[in-house]
């Protein structure tokens, strides 16, 4: 097996544009210089928002850009069992805890929280009456991960949590990073209307997928320190991260769907060649 596998996670809720083209190709050229592994994953467990539709453009546009790919390709509502089954690990170890506020709630209380929502999020459950009523009532609520408890159960080891950074931070982070997951407060790891949270499906995904290098955008670096946690709490191996800077327009802007930027299916349309983008972004000739 190589010792360098990588891996491009789009989630299906819109087309791919510069960015994502920037994102996918600079994850495949570390694979193929190292000579290591190129992996798809589909980030749909956001059912409410996640399309078919959307998810053949993006194996349509990948393709166009000359991109190969390990098959089949993991899809992370067909896994669901896989984040439960470590979500009820962190749950039988008490890590967690019931949290049946609102966001609308949480929002509220960070509005008037002297830190924010990190310290909204992390005081822990507010119940105006007993848990056992709230859960016969059919209260909804979230399952968020207690750092009190994470730092109880990783005891010296929390504060020595870190990541090792080969690309660049926004603020220029590289080599060693402390990964201070607390910063984060007490992040939610599972709800009703979306099953599991990010951070957990992707390191359970990162680890059955043997993915040594996450390679990805700077917009995710903050990303890393819950991550980190998460994979010590879970005893799952630590990849090494690279991030690349974000693809701007020209007012600045970062390429992103909900500001509509020109997507790649638009470029082809126009006649633009997989030569002349890859030119563009940076990325020499196949």
């Amino acid at each position: 097996m190589p010792s360098f596998a990588t891996r491009f996670a789009p989630s299906p809720t819109g087309r791919l544009h510069r960015g994502h083209a920037f994102s996918a190709l600079t994850a495949w050229e570390a694979a193929r210089t190292a000579g290591g592994r190129f992996v798809l994953r589909i980030e749909d467990i956001d059912c409410a928002r996640c399309r078919p539709e959307h998810e053949a453009t993006i194996l349509e546009d990948l393709a166009w850009l000359g991109l190969s790919w390990e098959r089949p390709v993991r899809r992370q509502s067909e896994h669901m069992a896989d984040y439960h089954q470590a979500l009820e690990r962190l749950r039988g170890r008490g890590l967690l805890y019931r949290d049946f506020r609102s966001r609308r709630e949480i929002a509220q209380a960070a509005a008037s929280a002297p830190h924010g929502f990190a310290a909204a999020a992390s005081a822990g459950p507010h119940l105006p009456q007993s848990e056992a009523a709230l859960l016969a009532e059919g209260r909804p609520f979230a399952w968020r991960l207690s750092m009190a408890a994470a730092r109880c159960e990783l005891g010296p080891a929390f504060d020595a949590l870190s990541f090792t950074e080969q690309g660049a931070g926004p603020a220029g982070e590289h080599g060693l990073v402390p990964a201070r997951p607390e910063v984060a407060g007490d992040i939610v790891l599972a709800r009703k209307d979306v099953g599991v949270a990010y951070h957990l499906a992707v390191v359970v995904d990162d680890a059955l997928q043997a993915i040594t290098h996450v390679i990805r955008g700077q917009d995710l670096f903050e990303a890393s320190g819950v991550q980190r946690l998460l994979q010590a709490l879970l005893r799952l191996p630590e990849p090494v991260y690279r991030h690349h800077r974000l693809l701007t327009d020209a007012g600045g802007r970062r390429f992103a769907k909900r500001d509509r930027a020109q997507t790649l299916q638009e470029l082809r349309a126009a006649g633009v060649t997989p030569a002349q983008l890859r030119a563009e972004l940076g990325f020499p000739p196949l």
